[in-house]
């Protein structure tokens, strides 16, 4: 089972005052439509080859359109030993219909 966390669980530790880094592992032209405030973009194929610049330390959320694409990048990335990534349940998508309605959808 890949570790995962829920948009409305997200939104309430940020709110909270917790920190993640977020890695959105969607294409550029993706995240041009939409993104979680405070991502950073890694597309899936380039992971491996930019792996350095994903901090290893503190909380990490993964996240992709649906979370299919984010569920992989995670478990890559756990077995990389970024052992405290979990996958945002739903992706952006569910952020837009949850969070933040104003955010396009595609």
């Amino acid at each position: 089972m890949i570790p995962a966390i829920e948009v409305d669980e997200l939104k309430r530790r940020r709110d909270a005052g917790e920190t993640f880094a977020i890695i959105d592992v969607r294409e550029p032209w993706e995240v041009a439509i939409a993104s979680i405030p405070g991502s950073v973009n890694v597309p899936l194929a380039q992971l491996e080859a930019r792996s350095a610049e994903i901090p290893n330390e503190g909380s990490l959320v993964v996240v992709c359109h649906h979370g299919g694409r984010s569920a992989h990048a995670t478990t890559w990335l756990r077995g990389q030993g970024f052992t405290s990534a979990v996958n945002l349940d739903g992706g952006v998508d569910s952020w837009a219909r949850n969070i933040d309605p104003s955010m396009p959808r595609y």
